[in-house]
């Protein structure tokens, strides 16, 4: 599929690119031949080819979730700047 300057202007214009005439012819016989290759891959005869979504194997690099006793509310409060009946005390707020 052979794309026009035209067509490469059209296509900046929806972008909202400004593209010189040199840019224009320019960008087409890219596009032209990036489009021409995938032209040819749909031409690869992939029957009994697995899906490979991902090249390399996915491990993660997290580790494993370990439960364990979380903090005390006194441990939790230590440190709050004002709090009152086992609780965070903020100031209220009422916005908009």
């Amino acid at each position: 599929m052979r794309l026009s300057p035209d067509d490469v202007r059209h296509v900046a214009e929806l972008a909202k690119l400004s593209l010189t005439a040199e840019e224009a012819q320019e960008y087409a016989e890219q596009l032209s031949d990036i489009l021409e290759y995938a032209d040819a891959l749909k031409e690869i005869d992939t029957t009994g080819v697995a899906p490979t979504p991902y090249v390399l194997p996915l491990t993660s690099v997290m580790r494993e979730d370990e439960p364990h006793d979380g903090l005390s509310n006194e441990e939790a409060l230590a440190n709050a700047p004002d709090a009152a009946d086992g609780f965070f005390r903020v100031k209220a707020y009422f916005g908009e």
